[in-house]
């Protein structure tokens, strides 16, 4: 890769991607030209124009700007999920460009900082987002990476100097390959991505190859009970950072937090779900290890918000919850309905689920069922195919069959106005990661009118 000094221009193809837009806006801050596309315009893509970015929706070389089309002073950065076939990346490919992935990218910007990295199959985006908030909230100069959308940031990038870089470490195409971290942490190592692995336990052995790279004088926070060497961190139990005394007090966590060096008492923490806390335990342990002190924390993690699409409020009001949540995996559903009922244990819930990707409803049919089926009402969208080719036998009327919950029912997004009024369900939760998150914007617009 180029020295990236000698690079005026960044060209991104998937610029409207979670991970590739932070890296956009890191750039663009920095002052350099940065122009990109991607398939659909989106709020990401809106956010990224409302900075300067030209973003074209067009896949074809004349909808590459012409001052992107120097190769000496231009980078294209490209993410794993553009086919090969894009006329832009082969346009690139043919005139002979430095490409790069986002990883790489990513890899070469943290290369020469003191980088904190959370992986993990669930749990990273929420855990890095808080780590990069509870840093910055201590006046550290970093920058965070993050997978979402910061809620008290509105942005999926922390600026506040260069010296340490937080990033949320991707197993997806192991992505994390790239980063050598100081401080890192695992929260869960979950079977996914069997598309890109093949198997469960391929998927685990990238995860210890991604432990093997925590610099020698670093140290890897692990979740207990995960197979790895590294210091535990849980919830009631045994580990070296653990969260005791746990209350739920006006819809929050309280909470103390035993660590090697002592007790911090009385923590809040405003996100439902325990497996936000878990997360909470690895990001406060990770700022702990760095140095933070700990009244700092306290009050930097009451004022977390969370990140957007997880378990967000959309509505909220005496008779009707809407909850969004970018859940597409079934431990992820199961989070979620965990949480949705610690904190509305009498309520009638409905779900509304959108599956991600053909590979991965196939992989986990029946886990899936067992999940959706937990719920008192079910709305089912077909699959958002996203990367992928349809794979013959594997829909939703298939999952929808396997699903034990009595009123359930495959939808199109059309409809999901009037099923979601017609509905006696006070509770509602939409999830996945496909365009169900533009959806649920279109639908609270209308349903709070």
């Amino acid at each position: 890769m180029k020295n990236l000094d000698n690079i005026s221009h960044f060209y991104f193809i998937g610029i409207g991607g979670i991970g590739m837009s932070a890296l956009a806006r890191y750039f663009k801050a920095a002052g350099k030209a940065v122009a990109g596309y991607d398939k659909t315009p989106s709020g990401i893509t809106d956010a990224l124009e409302a900075l300067g970015i030209a973003i074209s929706f067009e896949d074809s070389e004349v909808a590459i700007p012409s001052a992107f089309k120097d190769k000496e002073t231009t980078l294209v950065v490209y993410t794993p999920a553009v086919p090969k076939a894009h006329k832009g990346y082969q346009y690139f490919v043919q005139q002979g460009f430095d490409i790069q992935k986002r990883a790489a990218v990513l890899g070469f910007l943290t290369r020469e900082k003191f980088c904190l990295a959370v992986a993990g199959t669930h749990g990273k985006t929420t855990t890095s987002a808080m780590l990069g908030h509870l840093m910055a909230a201590c006046d550290l100069p970093v920058t965070a990476f993050l997978g979402g959308i910061a809620e008290n940031y509105q942005s999926n990038l922390i600026q506040q100097g260069e010296d340490i870089v937080v990033v949320e470490a991707d197993e997806f195409d192991r992505s994390f390959m790239q980063l050598y971290p100081n401080i890192a942490a695992i929260t869960s190592m979950d079977a996914d991505h069997l598309d890109i692995y093949g198997d469960t336990e391929s998927l685990k052995q990238s995860f210890r190859d991604f432990a093997a790279q925590v610099k020698e004088d670093g140290v890897l926070f692990v979740k207990n009970g995960l197979p790895l060497d590294g210091i535990m961190v849980g919830v009631e139990d045994d580990s070296a950072y653990t969260a005791l005394n746990i209350r739920i007090e006006n819809g929050a966590y309280r909470f103390d937090l035993k660590h090697p060096d002592g007790l911090i008492e009385d923590l809040v923490l405003n996100l439902p779900g325990r497996h936000n806390l878990s997360n909470a335990i690895t990001a406060l342990a990770m700022a702990l290890r760095y140095g933070c002190p700990a009244d700092k924390l306290a009050k930097a993690l009451f004022a977390f918000k969370g990140v957007n699409r997880r378990f967000t409020y959309r509505i909220k009001t005496e008779t009707e919850v809407l909850i969004d949540d970018y859940a597409h995996h079934p431990t992820e559903i199961d989070a979620v309905h965990s949480a949705v009922r610690e904190m509305y244990p009498d309520k009638r819930v409905l779900a509304v689920f959108q599956p991600h990707l053909y590979s991965r409803t196939r992989d986990f049919m029946e886990d899936f069922a067992a999940s959706l089926s937990q719920f008192d009402e079910l709305l089912l969208l077909d699959i958002y195919p996203a990367r992928e080719e349809p794979i013959e036998g594997v829909n939703s009327q298939k999952l929808l069959d396997l699903i034990t919950t009595p009123r359930k029912e495959l939808v199109t997004k059309q409809e999901l106005r009037e099923k979601l009024e017609a509905s006696k369900a006070s509770v509602k939760v939409m999830m996945g990661a496909g365009d169900i998150g533009e959806e649920i914007l279109k639908l609270t617009k209308s349903l709070s009118l």
